[in-house]
């Protein structure tokens, strides 16, 4: 009789790490607006955007996601050849084959790891910690880099009003790995198929390759011709938000075993800062808790918004390595996840 092996891991698990890469170009509204029929005004009033950043010159997601991982594992302190895994959280890289994790490994020099994407929409990145965090705690890594990567400016159409302001490109990423002390709750999320369509891609592959094929088979010498364009219906996901994302934050906080007068510093999904000042509100977190607004600057950035945003609070002095963070992180699937966590270390290396 034999008995199959079972690995166990390190209870106690934390945020090591963070680091960040944000492109050099800065969109404003004004220049958003020379293409789209709007103003500066209308953006920011109902979206809290100022500016976004996006990609420019040689800048890619594998750049981006490579150059905020070098620095998160130089914040972290930890040898890169100790990581077990990567984990990639991102909707818009180019390929779905190949996929983007092995490649970022093969760029940062730790080829041969365990290395995968999430696609979760802008809840990818509370995806991937809790999918890490769990990896350590069963022993499968006893280090883990999960990185958030997005071109959202490539997959957006220019004119259409309800996309084309809201979103910008960057990269963050945090080392987790074995602490003294716990420093990040069981992973709350969850999803809604039934609504899945609120925020969609303009075609499915199959169609997209048939159309191709059709053409080639009229006698036309083509190849697959256009591109992905993310389609958003912002009023249906709002009154999904308003239903689900309460409910979320209140089963976040049960989960962890912390109660809402410790929570330190909110870090939402930076979708909209409208949005997020009324979840502050109506969780009851008190004035003198800080609430992320990187989107002002940087826009949504989907997968990459929520390390974006803590490594911003942390650069800034908004807020400060140990402080207990509550993180909800929600989009396309449609899809939540969420922690709380304690802070890493304010970066030595920041993308500012």
């Amino acid at each position: 009789m034999f008995t199959i092996a079972v690995k166990k891991g390190h209870e106690n698990v934390s945020l090591l790490g963070i680091g960040a890469y944000r492109p050099n170009r800065i969109v404003s509204n004004a220049e958003v607006c020379e293409v789209l029929d709007s103003t500066d005004e209308w953006i920011y009033d109902r979206s809290g955007i100022r500016n976004r950043r996006w990609i420019s010159g040689d800048e890619t997601a594998k750049s981006m996601a490579v150059a905020a991982a070098e620095r998160a594992i130089r914040n972290s302190g930890i040898d890169k050849e100790q990581i077990g895994a990567l984990v990639l959280a991102t909707g818009s890289w180019k390929t779905k084959i190949p996929h983007g994790g092995p490649q970022v490994a093969h760029e940062l020099g730790i080829n041969g790891i365990a290395a995968f994407d999430i696609a979760s929409g802008c809840g990818g990145f509370g995806y991937g910690l809790g999918v890490a965090t769990d990896m350590i705690r069963s022993g499968s890594a006893k280090y883990v880099l999960v990185i958030g990567v997005e071109t959202m400016s490539v997959v957006m159409e220019p004119t259409d009003r309800n996309t084309a302001f809201i979103f910008g490109d960057g990269a963050g990423a945090v080392v987790v790995g074995p602490s003294e002390r716990n420093g990040i709750s069981p992973t709350v999320w969850g999803s809604d198929g039934e609504n899945a369509g609120a925020i969609s891609q303009n075609y499915d592959i199959p169609a997209y390759m048939d159309r191709a094929q059709a053409l080639q088979d009229a006698g036309v010498d083509a190849e697959p011709i256009g591109r992905m364009v993310v389609n958003m219906e912002g009023p249906r996901v709002f009154r999904w938000a308003a239903i689900t994302l309460p409910k979320a934050l209140g089963s976040i906080l049960t989960e962890s075993g912390v109660a809402i007068e410790d929570i330190e510093v909110f870090v939402p999904h930076q979708a909209n800062a409208r949005i997020n000042d009324l979840m502050k509100k109506n969780l009851g977190l008190g004035d003198h808790v800080p609430v992320a607004n990187d989107i002002e600057n940087t826009g949504n950035t989907s997968a990459a918004s929520i390390p974006l945003a803590m490594e911003e609070m942390l650069v800034s002095g908004k807020a400060k390595g140990g402080q207990l963070a509550l993180l909800l992180g929600f989009g396309a699937g449609l899809s939540y996840a969420g922690q709380v966590v304690t802070l890493p270390p304010a970066p030595v290396e920041s993308s500012f």
